[in-house]
């Protein structure tokens, strides 16, 4: 029966894994495909990656100022989110419920939502959509509930006497704060911002909304290629991006998880050393 148990877990993981992974698998395959279909194999080619990198075709300037833009996103995102965290987790017990509350409105709504709400206050401020700030802001909203979620975990993990200690011994809040309590949550704020480019290369709906008429992020892009000769070439060439990001996904994982496995190692070789 157990053996039966542990073949029937393995055969359910290997499924979720093709499940997941299985549609990427396909794409990066029929990257190299010489026709710009997915219907039909005609042959091997890279021609769809000579277009991707071509500076002077439409996806790779798409991608590196979508990517731009992510970056931009998720500092402010970060930045906001941290703050907040940590304001909400050292609020008094009604404050921080209040806080949680209003930082789960975004993740709930759906995005349609929040963007329609932000549109209506773009207009009625005023704001100059080609000035980016109604893109930027936008997004910003949509990405910093995440990483007050990302961080809160952390802040709840630490030892608060260590913060405690270092005002005994003099620190200020703020010195104790960088010194102390950034430390021990920097691993909840590096998710947090890699949450928020993730979310920012994703989205659409907000982007759609709210950028200027002459911008163009990866999923807007992507999302008007309906007609004209261009098109089915410049979603194969997309898919040869996909192919480009999953290999560069796929190698880092694994050199991390190799880099981890030797250093567990060499700890282990130092505790036997030392007993």
């Amino acid at each position: 029966m157990k053996k039966t148990a542990k073949i029937l877990k393995i055969v359910f993981i290997l499924l979720v894994i093709a499940f997941i992974y299985a549609p990427i698998v396909l794409l990066t395959v029929y990257s190299f495909n010489e026709s710009t279909s997915i219907r039909t194999w005609t042959g091997f080619s890279w021609k769809h990656y000579e277009y991707f990198f071509n500076f002077s075709n439409d996806p790779l300037p798409v991608v590196l100022s979508t990517l731009l833009l992510a970056i931009i996103v998720a500092t402010l995102s970060t930045l906001l989110g941290t703050t907040g965290a940590i304001g909400i987790y050292y609020s008094k017990k009604k404050t921080s419920s209040v806080l949680s509350g209003v930082n789960q409105i975004p993740v709930i709504n759906a995005d349609v939502v929040t963007a329609i709400s932000f549109v209506l206050l773009v207009v009625a401020l005023n704001i100059d959509k080609s000035t980016f700030i109604p893109l930027v802001l936008g997004q910003t909203a949509l990405c910093t509930p995440f990483v007050v979620l990302s961080v809160m975990p952390k802040l709840k993990q630490m030892d608060n006497s260590l913060y405690e200690a270092a005002l005994d011994l003099g620190a200020t809040p703020a010195k104790a704060l960088f010194s102390v309590i950034i430390p021990q949550i920097l691993p909840g704020i590096i998710s947090g911002f890699l949450l928020a480019v993730t979310l920012s290369l994703d989205d659409y709906v907000i982007a759609a909304y709210t950028k200027p008429d002459t911008f163009h992020t990866i999923s807007t892009h992507i999302y008007s290629l309906t007609k004209g000769k261009k098109a089915p070439i410049v979603k194969a060439s997309y898919r040869a991006f996909t192919a480009v990001v999953f290999i560069f996904i796929v190698i880092s994982v694994t050199v991390a998880n190799v880099i981890a496995v030797k250093k567990s190692k060499k700890n282990e070789n130092k505790g036997e050393k030392n007993s």
